[in-house]
């Protein structure tokens, strides 16, 4: 390893001066190590939507147990990834880094031998804590060891290898889980294992240590009250949904609205804050801001719920369900660089509203789909799926050219956190609302009172119900989540609107073709 004194008596052609503190030799491992940690958080996250149905019943999670296992690690990830972020440049990005993925394979280690769901949650919570050290760092190692001219394709190979996971993990997940029955949910997250030490290993053994570049600030008292904030509202609008918690919905939401407050008037006083909110003061980046939150609120909701729907409801395999999330990273993949090509010449206005749009007519195709109970997933589900995916296609690139252009260079890293935890706290905050929204929808569907024992909304049903009651129970399926694909369609239909009347963008394509072509 290179210490700072070494560092400094190196001679002009040293990979230090040269901007990177890693010798060429030795690029391949950081790239390698951060293409494994990144897919410890991408296949987690993926499966855990298919594999939600096996892990209720293998651990008789209720549906407000269900979302906060998805929520428990996504609150803490999305709070402390701004600090976490900040960790690698204090304390130097291979330590930090390597640090984030021990928390989190110790962490998968104990989900994987969670015996019921309550340590099951206690344990994601603390996964999310490594991913919010582990997220940033994965990227910003590559962009330290690379030097600037051979940034872009180190970043690529990094992108497509984590596109190229978060594809084919629930396609290989759902084929597990179909062979294997539902206890093999555990190794979902046992396999982080072996991948995280791997990485680790390639990061101690092969890649030199790198000088912290500055003595930043953690801010973890604005980590705690956005934690303890974002927690009592998801805990509020998720008790909606949870029987005999409904009365403490209420003053949980009012509590995490106030240390919300709190946390705001926290941050404007700090020195160097986890969030500057003053970057909110530009109409660009607020309106990009509210258009990521609406999109990735309805993405989440969507893609959390409709495995439920597909496998409890429809009695779909695991394997079959597992393809849903294909044509998302597919298109993402294949279309990200034309469309930021395209964003470069006529600006992100015209994609990002367009996009919008597009997952809005795909959200409202699933619930004129579902309301109406037409079962067809090859033929109908699939196909609004792959428009999805494309309308997510035309938003993801120029939405980041969008946030990095809204303000000054030296603000860029800034405001590439601030949006990365946006979306997540979208995502949070959905699980939670949507959850108590599908519960509240498909109980008064069913009438539960009058049909007691009958399994929750994305629970399982035993066998021996009865064909009237089975039917009854789909259709209320079919009633609950139509009713959460409506709200999402109409939130990305806002979101249309907002990056429209907010976000700068030039000519449109035809009418740039159209003067050319009198010129």
């Amino acid at each position: 390893m290179h210490s700072p004194s070494k560092a400094a008596a190196v001679p002009l052609t040293s990979p230090v001066r040269n901007g990177t503190f890693c010798p060429q030799s030795q690029r391949r491992f950081v790239l390698i190590a951060a293409i494994l940690a990144s897919a410890l958080g991408f296949i987690d996250g993926s499966i855990l939507a298919i594999a939600t149905p096996a892990i209720r019943v293998n651990v008789g999670a209720s549906l407000a147990e269900a979302q906060w296992i998805s929520n428990a690690y996504a609150l803490t990830l999305s709070a402390l990834i701004l600090a976490g972020g900040a960790a690698g440049d204090r304390f130097g990005l291979r330590r930090a880094f390597v640090a984030g993925i021990a928390l989190f394979i110790v962490a998968s280690l104990a989900c994987a031998l969670a015996p019921n769901a309550i340590v099951l949650i206690a344990f994601r919570a603390v996964q999310g804590i490594g991913a919010a050290i582990m997220v940033p760092g994965s990227l910003a190692i590559i962009a330290k060891a690379y030097p600037k001219k051979e940034r872009g394709r180190a970043i690529g190979i990094w992108a497509a290898a984590s596109a190229l996971t978060t594809a084919l993990g629930p396609v290989l997940g759902g084929f597990v889980l179909s062979a294997f029955g539902d206890g093999i949910w555990r190794a979902i997250f046992a396999i982080n294992l072996p991948l995280g030490l791997i990485s680790i290993w390639l990061l101690l053994a092969k890649v030199p240590a790198d000088t912290p570049t500055e003595k930043r600030s953690l801010d973890l008292g604005g980590a705690a009250l956005a934690t303890l904030a974002f927690g009592a509202l998801a805990y509020g609008l998720t008790s909606m949904s949870a029987s005999g918690e409904g009365l403490m919905a209420g003053p949980s939401i009012a509590a995490g609205v106030v240390l919300l407050a709190v946390f705001i008037i926290f941050e404007l006083r700090q020195r160097e804050p986890m969030i500057d909110l003053s970057l909110f003061r530009v109409g660009a980046f607020a309106g990009a801001n509210v258009a990521t939150f609406f999109l990735y609120f309805a993405l989440s909701a969507n893609l959390f719920y409709l495995p439920m729907l597909l496998i409890a409801g429809w009695g779909l395999s695991t394997a079959e369900v597992g393809f849903i999330f294909l044509p998302l990273s597919a298109a993402i993949a294949l279309l990200s660089g034309p469309v930021g090509k395209l964003s470069d010449r006529i600006g992100p206005r015209f994609p990002i509203a367009c996009g919008s749009l597009v997952v809005a007519f795909a959200f409202a195709g699933l619930a004129l789909l579902t309301y109406a109970g037409i079962h067809n997933f090859w033929t109908g589900t699939f196909p609004l799926m792959g428009l999805m995916g494309l309308g997510m296609a035309l938003v993801v690139s120029p939405l980041s050219t969008a946030i990095m252009t809204a303000v000054e260079d030296k603000d860029t890293g800034a405001a590439s956190g601030i949006n990365n935890a946006v979306s997540r706290i979208g995502g949070l905050i959905a699980v939670a609302a949507m959850g108590s929204l599908a519960a509240w929808v498909y109980a008064n569907a069913l009438d539960a009172s009058a049909t007691p024992g009958i399994p929750g909304f994305g629970e399982p049903a035993p066998a021996g119900l009865g064909p009237a009651i089975d039917a009854a129970r789909l259709a209320a399926s079919d009633a609950a989540f139509a009713a959460v694909s409506s709200v999402t369609a109409l939130l990305c239909l806002f979101a249309a609107v907002i990056a429209w009347t907010t976000i700068p963008g030039e000519r449109l394509p035809w009418s740039r073709q159209a003067e050319d072509q009198q010129g």
